[in-house]
């Protein structure tokens, strides 16, 4: 008998646990801190000559703001969804009733189809073990 081979997974890399990318705002954060101890170890004078790009900015405080976002993101999104309530074709009465109809009709067929089917195998156990 010949033994099949495990196929190799398609990326042969293994991922180093606990090492993880830094996103776009970790890089420019720690650019930023960069940028700022690298003018403050300078001299005073110096500093007015920088280019404008290596001038740091002011830190703003991440304080968060979690409630006006909130509601402003909540109320954008029942706007849309009234919107797209407005382009829903809905049935009419008589389509509703006959939609109903044909459902009720077809769950009635099928539960009498598994109480026989039901019945008929109970029947035959209680015979093969009586």
């Amino acid at each position: 008998m010949a033994r099949l081979k495990k196929k190799k997974p398609a990326s042969t890399k293994k991922k180093k646990k606990g090492i993880t990318k830094p996103d776009n705002q970790q890089v420019a954060v720690r650019q930023e801190r960069a940028t700022v101890s690298a003018v403050q170890q300078r001299p005073a004078q110096n500093r007015e000559s920088l280019p404008r790009s290596e001038v740091p900015k002011a830190i703003k405080p991440s304080g968060r703001k979690l409630q006006p976002a909130f509601l402003a993101k909540s109320v954008q999104f029942l706007r849309e969804v009234k919107i797209e309530l407005k382009k829903v074709t809905w049935p009419s009465r008589k389509e509703t009733f006959a939609s109903t109809g044909v459902v009720i009709i077809i769950v009635v067929i099928i539960s009498a189809f598994l109480g026989l089917v039901d019945m008929g195998l109970s029947s035959l156990i209680r015979f093969v073990l009586g």
